[in-house]
C-alpha cells in the first residue's frame, strides 16, 4: 500500500526548526539557508492544510497542531536515528590485501577462491599479482605468496603446497611428432619463460641428454603464456605438477615423460610479523593449507 507521507525534507526542517523554535537556527543546523527552511515548512503546511507555526516578526511559535504534530513525530525521528547508529556500528567487510605470482593465482588460487568466500563472507579480499621480491614490494601486503622457503625479515612463512616440474604438451602435438624418450625432443619446439630460464636445461641435464639441440625454442615473459602456448600446441612447457593438473585430467595436456621429475618447488604463505593478529589474514592462510592438503591427508604442514 502506498504511504501517505509528506515531503521528507519538509517534514525534516519543520522538525528541526520546531524543536529550535527558531527558522534561522534550523537553515544552520541543516546547512542552508533561513529561506530554504521557510519554503519547506510552507510547503508541509500546505501538504497538511495546517498551520503549524505562528509568524511574530522576527519569531516562530509552534500552534497548538504544529505542538502536537512535534510530539507525534519526534520518537520516530528517534527511532531513525537510534537505528542508523547501530547500523553504522556493525562491523564491515575485512579488506585482506593478497600478493601473488600471476600464473599461480590465474591457476590455482582463482579457480579455488569461491570457497573461501562463501566460508568468510565478511572478508573482502583483494589480489595483486607480482613475482617481485618480498623486499621490493612497493606497497604493504598482509599476506604475500612466494615460492619458498625464503627468510625474509620481518615475516613469517607457512608452506602449503609442493609441486614438481616436467614436460607437457597437447595431445594433438604428439599425434604430429611422437614423444617416446627424452632424445625425441630434438624434434621439437621448446617453450621457455623468462622467469625460469634454466629449468629446461635442469630437465634435460637429469634426462640424460644434456647437450640437446631442440629444432627450435619460443622465449614468453610470463609463465601463463608458456603454458597457453603448450595447450595451444606449440610446442613442448615444463609443467608444474599442482598448476596443470586439471588440464592434464581434462585432457588438454599430456605428460609424455613421468621420469625425471625436477625437484619439489613449494609455495609459502607470508604474514608480516606486524600484521600476525590479522584475523583475515589467518584464515586465508589455515585456508591455503587446507584446500591444498591432498585428499586423506590428515597430516599437518608445518
Amino acid at each position: 500500500m502506498k504511504r501517505q507521507l509528506p515531503p521528507l525534507n519538509a517534514l525534516r526542517a519543520f522538525e528541526v526548526a520546531a524543536r529550535l523554535q527558531s527558522f534561522s537556527a534550523a537553515a544552520e543546523v541543516l546547512h542552508v539557508t533561513h529561506g530554504a527552511i521557510s519554503r519547506q515548512v510552507r510547503q508541509l503546511e500546505e501538504w497538511l492544510g495546517l498551520a503549524l507555526f505562528e509568524r511574530q516578526n522576527r519569531r516562530v511559535l509552534l500552534t497548538d497542531a504544529g505542538r502536537g504534530y512535534l510530539a507525534a513525530l519526534l520518537p520516530a525521528f528517534e527511532q531513525m536515528e537510534e537505528a542508523t547508529v547501530r547500523l553504522q556500528r556493525l562491523p564491515g567487510p575485512q579488506v585482506l590485501r593478497v600478493n601473488a605470482p600471476a600464473t599461480f593465482t590465474l591457476r590455482w588460487l582463482i579457480p579455488r577462491l569461491s570457497r573461501f568466500q562463501m566460508a568468510h563472507p565478511q572478508v573482502e579480499v583483494r589480489i595483486s599479482t607480482s613475482n617481485e621480491a618480498i623486499d621490493a614490494l612497493g606497497e604493504p601486503f598482509d599476506l604475500v605468496i612466494r615460492g619458498g622457503p625464503q627468510d625474509w625479515p620481518g615475516y613469517q612463512g607457512w608452506e602449503f603446497l609442493a609441486e614438481q616440474r616436467l614436460p607437457v604438451c597437447s595431445p594433438a602435438l604428439l599425434l604430429r611428432q611422437p614423444l617416446l624418450q627424452p632424445d625425441d625432443l630434438a624434434q621439437h619446439t621448446l617453450l621457455h619463460t623468462a622467469t625460469l630460464p634454466e629449468v629446461w636445461s635442469d630437465w634435460l641435464a637429469a634426462a640424460g641428454v644434456a647437450d640437446l639441440q631442440p629444432a627450435q625454442a619460443l622465449r614468453f615473459n610470463h609463465f601463463y603464456l608458456t603454458l597457453q602456448a603448450a595447450l595451444d600446441g606449440l610446442g613442448v612447457a615444463m609443467g608444474p605438477t599442482v598448476l596443470v593438473a586439471e588440464d592434464i585430467q581434462a585432457g588438454r595436456l599430456v605428460t609424455p615423460f613421468t621420469q625425471p621429475r625436477l625437484g619439489d618447488w613449494r609455495y609459502f604463505a607470508y604474514i608480516p610479523l606486524r600484521n600476525q593478529d590479522n584475523t583475515a589474514a589467518r584464515a586465508f592462510r589455515d585456508w591455503l593449507v587446507a584446500v591444498a592438503k591432498p585428499p586423506g591427508d590428515a597430516s599437518q604442514r608445518a
